[in-house]
């Protein structure tokens, strides 16, 4: 006997699942970012004591701002490449292919009918990304401008105070963060 009331289940063809899956890790991955107003607050920057603490600084501040970090160098990459279109072609294209062959797949890589490891797969985006910078001559340009979103990363971390940045106490038992020592405030609980 046919049962007349139920529809069948839609299978979603594979484009729209791999879409899916990419906007799916890419809220995951967005969803650490930071607020930037807790990035940029003009009364939690001041000069490091000594280099430990610069250093203990540009450690905190990294794991704790990293998608922020990221953002702001992809930032700085795509404003100092738009005065150069060939660049910035090239740009978009390598991240693109980084981004579907390798970040965003799920399942191993199938190309008629052989599947790729995925050390394959990193040594030929290694070697297409190279071959590219190389043909259209944006290596310099995209070099440094990575260079130059970096350096305003760095900066920020070692300015930017840790004190106020609340302890995660699951990511310190793993070590992801470091108490400063002497930069402790009611916020902060050191890691024992």
């Amino acid at each position: 006997m046919a049962d007349y009331g139920s529809i069948p289940p839609a299978s979603s063809p594979p484009s729209l699942d791999f879409i899916s899956r990419a906007k799916q890790r890419g809220q995951s991955a967005l969803s650490t970012r930071r607020p930037w107003r807790e990035m940029i607050q003009p009364h939690a920057f001041s000069l490091p004591l000594s280099l430990g603490d610069a250093y203990l600084r540009i450690r905190t501040n990294a794991a704790y701002f990293s998608m922020n970090y990221a953002i702001s160098v992809v930032f700085v990459v795509f404003l100092s490449l738009l005065f150069h279109p060939v660049s910035l072609l090239v740009y978009v294209a390598v991240i693109a292919a980084w981004m579907f062959l390798f970040f965003l797949r799920d399942q191993s890589l199938v190309i008629g009918g052989r599947t790729f490891e995925e050390s394959y797969i990193l040594i030929g985006l290694t070697v297409f990304t190279i071959a590219l910078l190389l043909i259209t001559n944006s290596t310099l340009d995209i070099i440094g401008s990575v260079a130059t979103g970096i350096v305003v990363v760095l900066v920020h971390a070692v300015l930017r105070r840790t004190d106020d940045l609340p302890v995660d106490e699951e990511a310190a038992a793993a070590g992801g963060w470091y108490a400063v020592a002497g930069e402790s405030s009611s916020k902060t609980s050191p890691v024992s």
